[in-house]
């Protein structure tokens, strides 16, 4: 599906230079009659191949504008013509996220479509990048947009168990299912009821991995993720426009395998439990309707207004299962709201903590790695939007509030561990338009960021 993991190497005799030029710089020889040629000024976005002698491609110029972009080289390294690569003209303190870039351009989902392979665009790791760190990465990123990018039939919750099974095991981590009815037994009422309409291959389930338990004088990190494999909206059925994609409203849970992935191979010095609610929200006789009350693990009863607001049900089931951990930090990653993409757009997921602290740290991540997040409020006024008048909470917020991602973040912090801090992150994981390096499709947010957040609080020891 991505042809990623062979994208870094450490070195090659063959690799071309790829040559970083901002604007207005100099150059030499025949790339400068061959860039004056063909309007090459450095812009950002140019991409000029310089032909050799014998007319092969000798070396390719990238143009940098003003100051130089690393992320751009995820669209340069999907236009290069096979082969081996060196940057030059890189400064050392972009080289590692320009490598990463230019590995995370490789990626392409390709399983269920015939097409040629051009072969191999390799870089040369630039001196002293840990190519270990940058591969597992940018494996994990590919391994979220390969899930997402999967179809419901062939990504459902059994699916989503077999790769959590396969990382825990890499890892030396332990797993735990609960499935179907089993899950009204074990206390886990809410995932039950929206998953309880699928057919039985296809079963709700609560997927949980621990690692490094026994480390008790390591800190805690929960990780929680909303796995709806595929989301018709249940009774309040979506329309066919906004079904089409719902294959990616398991994202979350992409996204926290994902990280998980990355905290493990990286030796973080913590302790990990990974919490993921795979279920699907099916119609059938036997689908929860709206104006019903569920249970969920918490002891707090929910009214259902809209059963297409049922990715927040799951993920209470699977908080309020966090906090029996009693966790220093609980991170969680949900596809939760349109809300959020229209207060944000696709490109620019939410935050939501009152850990100001945290906050700035993953927001200072993001902006360091280049994967941005944007800080919104857990607004006390608008508390009152997922109050009911017959349970203790209502899954969908009272009109008058209005901001529908705000309002579900409101909802999830009744549920979120009272230990430590919380935070959630209100994803898109898709790119809804096509371009060199951001294909259509699958796409990984924040989590490089909560990655490097971590990385820099709970060192590798």
């Amino acid at each position: 599906m991505s042809r990623s993991s062979d994208a870094l190497i450490a070195a090659s005799d063959a690799a071309r230079p790829l040559r970083i030029v901002s604007a207005g710089t100099g150059l030499e020889d025949r790339a400068a009659a061959w860039a004056a040629a063909n309007d090459f000024q450095g812009r950002p976005g140019q991409l000029l191949l310089v032909p050799g002698a014998d007319g092969s491609v000798e070396a390719a110029l990238v143009g940098a504008g003003d100051r130089f972009d690393p992320m751009s080289l995820r669209s340069v390294a999907a236009r290069l013509p096979a082969g081996d690569w060196r940057l030059e003209g890189v400064a050392t303190g972009d080289a590692g996220l320009a490598a990463l870039a230019f590995v995370m351009g490789q990626y392409r989902f390709d399983r269920y479509k015939a097409r040629p392979d051009k072969g191999a665009v390799r870089l040369v790791a630039p001196d002293g990048l840990d190519l270990d760190a940058t591969a597992r990465i940018a494996s994990a990123c590919a391994l979220a947009r390969q899930m997402v990018d999967t179809p419901a039939a062939d990504m459902g919750p059994l699916q989503i168990e077999t790769l959590a099974r396969e990382i825990a095991e890499q890892h030396g981590a332990r797993t735990t299912v609960v499935v179907g009815d089993a899950l009204l037994d074990a206390n886990y009422p809410a995932i039950h009821a929206v998953g309880r309409a699928a057919t039985a291959e296809r079963a709700p389930r609560i997927i949980e991995i621990g690692w490094n338990l026994d480390r008790t004088d390591l800190p805690l990190v929960a990780l929680v993720g909303k796995g709806v494999v595929f989301d018709t909206g249940g009774l309040n059925i979506k329309g066919g426009a906004g079904m089409r994609n719902m294959k990616k409203d398991m994202g979350g849970a992409a996204h926290a395998l994902a990280l998980a992935h990355m905290v493990m191979g990286s030796g973080l010095a913590v302790r990990l439990v990974v919490l993921i609610g795979a279920v699907e929200n099916a119609i059938s006789a036997d689908a929860f309707r709206p104006g019903d009350v569920l249970s969920s693990r918490k002891g707090l009863t929910i009214e259902i207004g809209n059963t297409d607001a049922e990715g927040r049900l799951v993920l209470a089931d699977c908080l309020a299962r966090a906090g029996e951990h009693a966790p220093d930090l609980t991170l969680d990653f949900a596809t939760l709201t349109g809300a959020a993409r229209v207060a944000l757009g696709p490109e620019l997921p939410p935050l939501y903590t009152d850990d100001d602290a945290l906050a700035e740290a993953i927001l200072g991540a993001g902006r360091a790695v280049q994967d941005p997040c944007w800080r919104l409020p857990l607004w006390g006024g608008y508390r009152t939007a997922v109050d009911s008048e017959i349970a203790d909470v209502r899954n969908d917020s009272a009109g008058w509030a209005q901001a529908g991602s705000v309002t579900a973040a409101l909802f999830l912090q009744r549920f979120a561990p009272t230990t430590g801090s919380w935070a959630h992150m209100d994803i898109f994981a898709w790119n809804p338009r096509a371009r060199p390096g951001w294909p259509e499709g699958g796409e990984a947010q924040a989590i490089r960021a909560c990655h490097a957040m971590l990385s820099a609080r709970y060192p590798a020891c």
